[in-house]
């Protein structure tokens, strides 16, 4: 069983660019500060270069024991994915092998961190990473994606 907020806001503004969704696993709405099987709750957020909207909360009734084990009989896992569809990034602490495939599978990016942290320091460096240089997946999904610089310089020559 799981229970969701979500808040109905409008839309980020041309100037803000398209929103980055992102993920957050936590057991206290705070911080990151939970595995991705064993969180007890997901906060949802849209991310911009100039800020960050919360946008949802996921709350799980079940969740794994953080054994490393899953009980295959219970899916705890699917529900969690289906959850936070829409994301593009989901931060955790740790994500098992089976469960990052799931997650890449639905077009999610998990992305492990060492250790707890408080949810605006978090949004705060996906920000940052924004207005700098994004790794090329989220390039790819904000549709800033470089192309390459060859084609230039051979028109370039040939003129």
């Amino acid at each position: 069983m799981s229970r969701t907020l979500r808040l109905v806001e409008s839309e980020a503004t041309e100037a803000e660019g398209k929103p980055l969704r992102v993920a957050i696993a936590t057991n206290d709405m705070e911080n990151l500060n939970a595995h991705f099987g064993s969180a007890r709750k997901f906060a949802v957020y849209d991310v911009t270069k100039t800020g960050h909207k919360f946008v949802e909360a996921h709350e799980f009734a079940k969740f794994t024991k953080q054994s490393g084990k899953h009980d295959d009989q219970d899916d705890k896992i699917t529900p969690k994915i289906d959850a936070i569809a829409g994301s593009s990034i989901l931060f955790a602490l740790a994500v098992g092998g089976p469960s990052a495939a799931k997650l890449v599978k639905a077009g999610i990016h998990p992305i492990k961190r060492k250790g707890p942290e408080p949810i605006a320091d978090v949004l705060e460096q996906v920000r940052v990473m924004l207005n700098g240089t994004p790794p090329p997946f989220l390039r790819k999904f904000l549709g800033t994606e470089k192309k390459p610089d060859f084609m230039d310089d051979y028109e370039e020559e040939t003129v």
